[in-house]
C-alpha cells in the first residue's frame, strides 16, 4: 500500500475533512507565464513539451511560486496531454495556438495508440516530482495530476482544444462502444500514471475535467462520473491514504452527482459555482476548493479584496481549500498574487 510522502500539513488536513484557519491556499497554474523567472526558464527549454519533459527545468518552475509566495502546496509542472503523448499520439504545443494533436476520429484510429511504452514516457514527470519533494519542507506537499478521460479524449479526437467538443460528442453518440474503448484505455493509463506520481512523492492528486460542462446529464454520468470513479478506485486500491481532488469544470448542479458518484475526497469548483451552493450542497459532504475568478485576480484592487472576504466568510469555517476557479491568467501581476495570499493568510 502506497502512502503519502509528506507529513500532515495544512492542505492534507483540509482534504482530510478538518476546518483549517486560515484555510490552505494553492493556485491552478501557479507556476507559469505570469512569473518573469518562469519566462526565463521557458526561453531556455525550447518547446513547452521540452520543458515538461526536462526534470531539472520542470522542477525549477514548479518551485518558483513557492519561493515568492506563502503557498501551502506545489503542483508538479506538466500538462494533461502527457498521457496521449505517452500513448504514442503526436502532440505539439504551437506558440499562440495551443496544443495540436493528430486527431483520432473513429475506432479504427485507436490502433495507432500503444500503452506499452507509456511508463518510459512518464519517467521524466516522476523524476521532476522526486526533485521537487527533496526541496520542500515537511508539511508542504506536492500535488500530482492527470486529465480526466473525457477531457483528454476531447483533445485526442478534436486534434486540439475546441469550444463545443463536437467531434468527441458525435463519436460518443454514433459509436459509444468504440468511444468506450478509448475511455477505458485512458482510465487504465491514468491509474498507472497517478500511482507512479504517488510513488515518486506526490501526496495529493487532482483530476482535471476541464470540459465536463459540455455534456447533458446522462452523458455526464457515463463519460465523466463513471471513468473518474474507476480512476479513484484504481488509485485507492494501492494508495488509499492519498487524497484525490476532482475538478469537473462547468458542470453546475451536476457537481452533487459527481461528488457522490466518483469517490473523490474533495471537489474543486469553477468560478461560476455559487458560493451558497458550494456551502449548502457540497461542503457538508466533502471539502470544497475554489473558486476566485482568475480575471479578478488579474484586475486586483478593492473588488478582489471584497470577493476574497466573501469566499472566506461563506466557506472558510468548514473544510475548504482556497484556489481559483481556473488557472492564473498570464498577464496577472505577481504582486496581485502576493496580495491574495496575504488576504487569505491574514484572517487567522
Amino acid at each position: 500500500m502506497l502512502r503519502p510522502h509528506e507529513s500532515k500539513g495544512r492542505l492534507i488536513k483540509a482534504l482530510s475533512g478538518e476546518a483549517v484557519d486560515p484555510p490552505p491556499i494553492w493556485l491552478m497554474r501557479q507556476a507559469g507565464r505570469y512569473l518573469p523567472e518562469y519566462r526565463e526558464v521557458r526561453a531556455k527549454a525550447g518547446s513547452f513539451l521540452d520543458l515538461c519533459l526536462n526534470p531539472a527545468l520542470a522542477a525549477e518552475v514548479t518551485l518558483q511560486p513557492l519561493r515568492r509566495f506563502d503557498l501551502d502546496a506545489a503542483i508538479v509542472f506538466s500538462d494533461i496531454l502527457i498521457v496521449p503523448y505517452a500513448l504514442g499520439q503526436k502532440v505539439a504545443f504551437v506558440e499562440g495556438e495551443g496544443p495540436k494533436l493528430e486527431p483520432l476520429r473513429n475506432g479504427k484510429d485507436l490502433a495507432r495508440l500503444d500503452r506499452t511504452s507509456a511508463e518510459k514516457q512518464f519517467a521524466p514527470v516522476y523524476e521532476t516530482l522526486a526533485r521537487v519533494v527533496s526541496e520542500l519542507p515537511d508539511g508542504v506537499p506536492v500535488i500530482g495530476f492527470c486529465g480526466a478521460p473525457w477531457t483528454v479524449a476531447t483533445y485526442m479526437v478534436e486534434g486540439g482544444g475546441s469550444k463545443d467538443q463536437a467531434e468527441a460528442r458525435l463519436w460518443a453518440y454514433r459509436d459509444p462502444a468504440s468511444f468506450q474503448s478509448l475511455i477505458d484505455l485512458l482510465v487504465e493509463t491514468s491509474i498507472e500514471y497517478l500511482l507512479g506520481q504517488v510513488k515518486a512523492g506526490a501526496a495529493v492528486l487532482q483530476i482535471f475535467d476541464s470540459w465536463a460542462g459540455g455534456l447533458p446529464e446522462d452523458e455526464f454520468a457515463r463519460w465523466c462520473v463513471l471513468p473518474t470513479r474507476a480512476i479513484v478506485a484504481g488509485v485507492k486500491a494501492s494508495a488509499r491514504a492519498v487524497p484525490i481532488i476532482g475538478f469537473p469544470r462547468g458542470c453546475g448542479s451536476l457537481a452533487e452527482a459527481y461528488a457522490h458518484g466518483t469517490g473523490i475526497d474533495a471537489i474543486g469548483c469553477d468560478t461560476s459555482m455559487p458560493l451558497t451552493f458550494m456551502r449548502e450542497n457540497l461542503q457538508g459532504r466533502l471539502p470544497v476548493q475554489g473558486n476566485l475568478d482568475p480575471l479578478l485576480l488579474l484586475a486586483g484592487g478593492t473588488h478582489l479584496e471584497r470577493r476574497v472576504g466573501e469566499i472566506l466568510d461563506l466557506l472558510g469555517h468548514a473544510p475548504f481549500v482556497f484556489n481559483l476557479g481556473h488557472g492564473i491568467v498570464p498577464d496577472t501581476p505577481p504582486e496581485h498574487v502576493a496580495r491574495l495570499v496575504e488576504l487569505v493568510k491574514g484572517r487567522a
